[in-house]
């Protein structure tokens, strides 16, 4: 039997204007504690491009060049068993979701929902979208594809491609004010 995995805090601000969710953390990011922490994983020069930051920067100022674009990081799921890293892995019936419906209610700016591969769109709309309040602005939900080395049919190019709709949410770091 697997021990159960506990996932990582949240990265989010209250002026969050796009939270991208993964699934779980993979065994990498958990033995770190970083998000993304896989060499190969492509989210951060993904968001480099897309915020207008070094990807090569140090993890705190990456979160730091991150939030102040408008991006947040969570995972749908909380705790859950899982053998090795990847999403198929994930025993179903052993996820226990993250208090995201609640923490969306808190983020008034909040204008999108990018989940990070087909696992973290399942994910959100098993666990989260049915228990999500209504909202006066709209709130868009992505189902993107997903970062990771496991999805090798995508190159960073095609990343950025499908990824680019979020620009209209986001604030480039030559427009965003200071981090508070």
């Amino acid at each position: 039997m697997q021990d159960v995995l506990q996932g990582l805090p949240a990265q989010i601000r209250d002026d969050c204007r796009v939270l991208v969710l993964g699934s779980m953390p993979g065994a990498m990011s958990l033995q770190h504690a970083r998000y993304y922490a896989h060499p190969r994983n492509r989210l951060w020069p993904l968001l480099g491009v897309l915020c207008g930051f070094d990807p090569q920067l140090d993890y705190d100022a990456r979160l730091q060049a991150m939030q102040a674009c408008g991006v947040g990081l969570w995972d749908v799921i909380g705790q859950c068993r899982r053998r090795g890293s990847l999403d198929t892995a994930i025993v179903r019936g052993s996820e226990v979701p993250t208090p995201l419906p609640a923490r969306i209610a808190q983020l008034p700016q909040l204008r999108a929902i990018a989940c990070n591969g087909a696992a973290a769109a399942k994910a959100f709309a098993r666990f989260v979208q049915p228990q999500l309040a209504p909202r006066e602005a709209p709130l868009a939900v992505l189902a993107l594809p997903s970062t990771s080395p496991a999805n090798a049919a995508f190159s960073l190019p095609r990343l950025q491609q499908a990824w680019a709709p979020l620009q209209a949410w986001l604030m480039p770091l030559s427009a965003a004010p200071a981090p508070r």
